[in-house]
């Protein structure tokens, strides 16, 4: 059994730990609330331009300036992986790795493919074994709408210069704060229009639906990839607190336990000690 010195320095550490642990939990509960408000608040406006633009997009075609909605070959893919900068995370950075790894090795498997890391741990990571472009990690530090449609255009030139056939966004959707959903979502060619296409027609175009397309689709393109970076951003919060909660539980259980082994270890010294002195005593008395 260790000593008592040796317990009463593992209880001082692992409270030490706790104390930690509870402070990042609630950190990230504060910045929670706030992130969380931003992605529900923002999820209408987005699903209602995706609607308006799939509605659109049955009229796209090459005369009508459809150059997002190109499907040629696919030989070049570019994989944006949205991760945090930061861990303590459980999870939330390990799934997007493995997605974004495993698209490129099994759906993608012979094709050309490389990666944008929105995040330190993605670029980190995937910089080890494969070609990492861009790294966007400091748009953490002042998340605006500006700051990822910049991102955004880069990666609509990369499309349309040619320079890469398919764009794929891997990012972690926020459902609460113990769930996060990995989704990954073609951000490039413009997913066509599933049902009827005549739907258009229940629609006015004003001045002209290829000016309307023209300018609709960078903005919606725009507007999804903020969507994925907000999200991510949620999701973040949600899984560092939750792994932090379950860590400060850890800590506690751990420090119950060894006090319960400290108070053992020295009620066994302190009998030790009663019975050396019975003994000396009982020795001296004969």
């Amino acid at each position: 059994m260790a000593n008592l010195k040796e317990i009463r320095n593992r209880i001082a550490s692992v409270s030490s730990t706790m104390q930690i642990t509870s402070a990042m939990k609630m950190v990230s509960a504060a910045k929670l609330k706030k992130a969380q408000d931003a992605i529900t608040a923002m999820r209408p406006y987005s699903d209602k331009l995706s609607e308006l633009l799939q509605s659109l997009s049955a009229s796209l075609d090459a005369d009508s300036g459809s150059k997002f909605a190109d499907n040629r070959e696919v030989k070049k893919v570019l994989i944006v992986a949205i991760t945090s900068n930061r861990g303590l995370c459980g999870a939330f950075n390990t799934n997007i790795l493995k997605q974004s790894v495993l698209l490129a090795n099994s759906t993608y498997a012979g094709k050309q493919v490389d990666f944008v890391a929105i995040g330190k741990k993605a670029n980190d990571i995937l910089k080890k074994k494969n070609k990492v472009i861009a790294n966007h990690s400091a748009v953490f530090d002042d998340l605006t709408f500006d700051n990822v449609a910049a991102i955004a255009e880069d990666l609509m030139d990369l499309f349309t210069t040619g320079a890469y056939d398919k764009i794929e966004i891997v990012y972690n959707k926020f459902k609460n704060a113990a769930t996060q959903i990995v989704m990954t979502e073609q951000f490039l060619p413009i997913v066509p229009i599933e049902g009827d296409a005549n739907s258009v027609a229940d629609y006015i175009f004003e001045p002209s639906k290829a000016e309307i397309v023209e300018q609709l689709i960078p903005k919606s393109l725009k507007t999804q990839l903020y969507k994925g970076v907000r999200d991510s951003f949620a999701s973040e919060h949600g899984a560092r607190m939750t792994a932090m909660h379950k860590a400060t539980d850890n800590a506690t259980d751990l420090r119950n336990q060894l006090k319960l082994t400290y108070n053992k270890a020295r009620q066994a010294a302190i009998t030790g000690e009663i019975l050396e002195i019975v003994g000396g005593a009982e020795a001296l008395n004969n």
